[in-house]
């Protein structure tokens, strides 16, 4: 028997199962569901047919709108949607944004951002964990060969998947983003909105040829479906063959990451036993793990040179757009991009550096020129809490020429000598600072207290550094 070729409605109704599957939405209290909808005709038809989903499986649906500001028809646009759900008895509600950063990322990334974090609150506010998206077959297809364009690799040529979490985008981990048109044709969602009588908007900067995706939907789209009919089709199957081998160098890259892993630190020695593609895949894993942004093949060749070829005390310090990447004792750090303390501009030649200041009792006590927090808590060996408060105490970063003595059974070494033997790199050595009496050295951040002025007995202080 033939087998009957599937429709649009049993396509939407099989992709929205599995991603309910997959976000996990079951019984209990009503499950509510989300669509996000612009008015125009692509999610206007998702609007339609996500309704007659939810009266037959008993779902609650939302309706969010994102008010962008960036067409004079905004306001216009955003009455029909509501007015649209009012018709159909469906829960509405819009956002008004304002695009950060447009100018450094430009206006279509820095509004798809916006967007996305604002839909990403919506359901966190309404306690929706699945959103459906309008993504349909033609939008997936502009999207390969735009990522083909820019020079991408496999995860850029993977397109778009059905389902995913995608929480650095939307803000929200418990939320599952869903594109059930993802096998839908354009002209098929054309065909449905005529057949059902669908009103919708349309906005005038998708005519705009100036926007990338523009140029390739009015111009080249046209010439490929002339020539090769079907090609959509054929893209999105090479789009599947490039997410199942993202999958497969992920979980190769995992591997590898397990192997060279020393803490959160990479071994040397490890990375560059393995060979130049396998290293490369490993470090663009490592930077996602971390949340940083993909650094470029050609950064990613430079980096890896200056690192392998280094010496084994080199102090490498290269610079990523979100992060600094650091070599310290043939391990390979990743470390945030801080920003210069006060404290640490004061002028090295001043007689009188640092921050005086006296302790009255307290538990704690803020220095933000310093980066952190200067705890006092109870010990039974410690500084007498009534000498402490007679003394006047001095915070500064280390000078150079600081001795500290750890306990009284161990030798008076230099700061610089406990740092290296504690394996702290230089690089945070610059943000521990030392506290100091009129005469004498009683702590150092990251390495504990002078045994000089300890004694035991109730109620004894110990100071304690916390960054923040």
């Amino acid at each position: 028997m033939k087998q009957q070729k599937p429709t649009l409605t049993s396509t939407f109704e099989q992709a929205v199962s599995a991603a309910r599957a997959h976000s996990g939405i079951g019984g209990g209290a009503t499950p509510r569901i989300a669509v996000a909808l612009s008015g125009g005709l692509d999610s206007s038809a998702l609007l339609h047919l996500a309704r007659a989903y939810a009266q037959q499986h008993d779902l609650a649906l939302c309706a969010f709108h994102i008010h962008h500001g960036l067409s004079p028809n905004a306001d216009a646009w955003l009455a029909h949607c509501e007015q649209q759900c009012a018709a159909l008895n469906i829960s509405f509600e819009a956002r008004r944004i304002q695009l950060q950063d447009a100018k450094k990322s430009g206006t279509e990334a820095a509004a798809r951002k916006a967007r996305y974090a604002a839909l990403g609150a919506l359901c966190k506010e309404h306690d929706v964990q699945l959103l459906l998206t309008a993504h349909h077959l033609d939008d997936q297809a502009e999207t390969v060969l735009l990522q083909l364009l820019r020079g991408s690799g496999p995860a850029g040529l993977s397109g778009m998947d059905v389902a995913n979490t995608a929480a650095s985008l939307l803000h929200n981990d418990n939320l599952v983003m869903a594109r059930p048109l993802l096998q839908v044709s354009r002209k098929q969602l054309e065909g449905y909105v005529a057949q059902q009588g669908v009103t919708h908007i349309h906005d005038e900067s998708n005519d705009d040829p100036r926007y990338a995706r523009n140029a390739l939907r009015h111009t080249v789209m046209p010439a490929l479906e002339q020539h090769f009919p079907g090609f959509q089709e054929r893209f999105a199957r090479s789009a599947q063959h490039a997410q199942s081998a993202t999958r497969l160098l992920t979980e190769l890259a995992e591997q590898d990451l397990i192997a060279t892993q020393d803490g959160d630190q990479l071994d040397i020695s490890k990375l560059r036993a393995l060979s130049q593609d396998r290293a490369y895949n490993l470090l663009r894993h490592w930077f996602a793990t971390r949340g940083y942004s993909m650094p470029s093949t050609a950064w990613l060749a430079e980096m890896l040179t200056q690192l392998l070829e280094a010496k084994y005390d080199a102090q490498l310090l290269v610079t990523h757009p979100d992060c600094h990447v650091r070599r310290y004792r043939d391990r390979l750090h990743l470390t945030p991009k801080l920003a210069e303390l006060e404290g640490q501009r004061e002028d090295q030649f001043d007689d009188k550096p640092g921050t005086t200041f006296r302790w009255n009792g307290e538990t704690e006590l803020a220095f933000p020129a310093y980066g952190g927090i200067l705890h006092f808590e109870a010990a039974e060996e410690g500084l007498d809490p009534d000498w402490l408060r007679s003394q006047p105490l001095l915070i500064e970063f280390r000078r150079g020429g600081e001795k500290l003595k750890p306990a009284h059974n161990r030798p008076t070494r230099a700061i610089k000598y406990h740092y290296q033997a504690l394996d702290i790199p230089a690089w945070e050595r610059g943000r521990l600072p030392v506290v100091k009496s009129a005469k004498d050295l009683l702590f150092a951040a990251g390495i504990g207290m002078d045994c000089h002025h300890l004694s035991s007995g109730a109620g004894r202080i110990r100071l304690r550094w916390q960054a923040v």
